[in-house]
């Protein structure tokens, strides 16, 4: 029966079900590589500002692995849930082509019960560049649970820059040393989180600059160069809420590349990297080894004499240094009560033209500026309100509430009363309130999204399964006369953007991409308060080529709860679901090659 087929498989069953998937993907496997990854997500206990606390590690590792494969790859991740809760992981930045059954977020995906397993499958398709994964439910990013995502290009496609001799990740972000369960009731009980402790560089506190400001025994990042060589530096903010000015004492930073795409080539002495965001600069060793030099990520637009202590401090070690880092840190930008220095530096980060990708043609073969715009939507956001006696975060006066059921799956089962299609395209007038209301994106239309941000603070949005172009942004209530500020020649694709306090920012994205897809507040205060939508694209017709099938394995809840199949909790022994994809594929090959034989 055709509910029956699509019942989730517990680990135990796996082998029968590889070899069976194998076998009719034989004709690919060759020409696109399987990369398998065993993941046990479970608490740890570290003290990153000195404070003993409980964090997500993945394989008992914080932050998690850096995942590195390269254009087509598929991936397969095996993920045991040993927190007390339940789990999902989602891939900031892939985009998941034909795929939202794999995004990781309430959506799509039923949360991943604990003590149970369940194992991703996708194709990082079309794509290169620098991103991050991340636990998208409960508050849990505040924990940790993130790492790395390296997609590398091809052998025959150019890389627009010498290759490096290292590739470095930093993962830089505020923390609390309140548990994040803490943190979660704070925004429950209506209450703001306050300034946090202070800003982790890898998983670790700030290195002792400042006797005062950092305790004794704090342990800090150290990254080892030699003298002369040029290396790459992955920057991710994977924090809650602060912005983060990032920069290295007396070192240029050379940015190539931002969330998947190549930028044009600019030295910067520091930039500003917003929640959510990645960049990738490259740093030559080009100064002398006299002694060590801060790596230094400090708040931004906040009064820097009370947010002091906000500062993640790493050391820039050369082989042959003399002596350790010492004296002051090298200065942020001073504009506290002059926006405009972050905003024309956002501005000047640019696509760059020439270079290829994913694929052979150059990025600036698609010319976004001359396609007609099908769709237009002001998303407004204001301070967070009070909603049914709930403190809520709002876009255009809607504050989101994820159903149990995920939307995904109540439209392949063609539930009813889930969602609703009826999201303004600008903010409502009257009183906020909660729903459950979509996008409904055209298939193949060229939507542009204007983000406005009537809040105090910086917010970051992010949108699951596309890369968009950031075409402008500036002060002020958006209005039909700001498209003639666009730049609508080489604005960079991404996948997050920042929106300044008492501005906008306009991007616009062709929506190719068949699925249900995540638009959110990368602030993580404010996508919990619900600022968040989902866009909703579906090709009118009836073919399986624009999306890939549900998957065997899928988890039900909600309204479906009935189709799922119980799984016993396996804990480690579950963890070997990926070997049974390894040793199935060794058997789809051994039957081949007796098939030729």
């Amino acid at each position: 029966m055709k509910m029956e087929r699509r019942r989730s498989f517990p680990a135990v069953a796996l082998p029968l079900l590889a070899v069976w998937a194998l076998v009719m993907v034989v004709p690919c496997f060759a020409a696109d590589p399987y990369a398998y990854f065993d993941w046990d997500v479970s608490f740890i206990n570290a003290a990153p500002l000195g404070v003993k606390q409980q964090v997500i590690g993945i394989n008992g590792q914080f932050p998690g692995p850096v995942v590195n494969v390269t254009t087509n790859w598929n991936v397969v991740v095996n993920v045991l849930n040993d927190l007390d809760e339940p789990l999902l992981i989602t891939w900031n930045g892939i985009q998941q082509r034909k795929n939202s059954w794999q995004d990781g977020v309430l959506g799509t995906n039923c949360p991943i019960p604990s003590g149970w397993n369940w194992t991703y499958q996708f194709q990082v398709k079309d794509q290169i560049g620098s991103f991050f994964y991340f636990p998208s439910i409960g508050f849990q990013r505040a924990a940790g649970g993130y790492g790395g995502f390296i997609i590398n290009n091809r052998d025959v496609i150019a890389v627009p820059f010498d290759k490096p001799h290292g590739d470095i990740t930093l993962f830089v972000g505020d923390w609390y040393n309140k548990d994040y369960k803490d943190l979660r009731k704070a925004l429950d009980d209506g209450k703001d989180l306050g300034m946090p402790d202070g800003v982790l560089m890898n998983g670790k506190g700030p290195y002792r600059y400042n006797k005062t400001l950092v305790p004794d025994g704090i342990d800090y990042e150290t990254i080892h160069v030699h003298p002369g060589k040029t290396y790459r530096f992955r920057v991710h903010n994977v924090g809650i809420s602060t912005s983060l000015n990032f920069r290295i004492q007396n070192h240029n930073m050379l940015l190539v590349e931002t969330e998947g795409s190549y930028t044009v080539q600019q030295n910067y002495t520091n930039l500003d990297v917003h929640v959510g965001q990645s960049y990738s600069f490259l740093v030559t060793m080009d100064q002398n080894a006299s002694s060590d030099y801060y790596i230094v990520a400090s708040a931004r637009f906040v009064n820097e004499s009370r947010w002091s202590r906000v500062t993640g401090v790493a050391i820039l070690h050369y082989s042959d240094s003399k002596g350790k880092a010492s004296g002051p840190l090298p200065d942020p930008p001073n504009d506290f009560y002059d926006k405009t220095f972050s905003m024309n530096q956002a501005r000047s980060i640019r696509w760059n033209l020439s270079a290829g990708a994913a694929r052979p043609n150059p990025q600036g073969s698609f010319r976004y500026g001359s396609i007609n715009v099908s769709q237009v939507y002001v998303l407004k956001n204001k301070p967070p309100v009070v909603i049914n006696g709930k403190r809520r975060a709002t876009l255009n006066g809607i504050s989101y509430s994820p159903p149990e059921t995920p939307l995904r799956l109540a439209d392949e089962y063609k539930l009813k009363g889930v969602y609703t299609l009826d999201f303004p395209s600008r903010p409502l007038k009257g009183a906020p309130k909660t729903g459950r209301s979509l996008i409904n994106g055209t298939y193949r239309g060229f939507m542009e999204i204007i983000f406005q941000n009537n809040d105090t603070k910086v917010q970051t949005y992010h949108m699951d399964g596309y890369a968009f172009f950031v075409v402008g942004m500036d002060y002020g209530e958006w209005t039909e006369e700001s498209r003639g500020t666009y730049n609508k020649g080489d604005g960079v694709a991404r996948c997050s953007t920042q929106v300044f306090p008492g501005a906008w920012t306009a991007i616009l994205v062709s929506l190719d991409n068949v699925g249900i897809w995540n638009v959110r507040a990368q602030n993580l205060d404010s996508w919990y308060l619900g600022q968040e939508v989902y866009v909703r694209v579906i090709n009118p017709e009836n073919t399986n080529k624009t999306e890939l099938p549900i998957p065997d394995n899928a988890l039900y809840c909600g309204r479906l709860q009935k189709y799922q199949n119980e799984q016993t909790p396996h804990h480690k022994q579950a963890s070997s679901a990926s070997a049974t994809y390894r040793t199935s594929e060794l058997l789809v090959l051994m039957l081949l090659l007796v098939g030729i034989a």
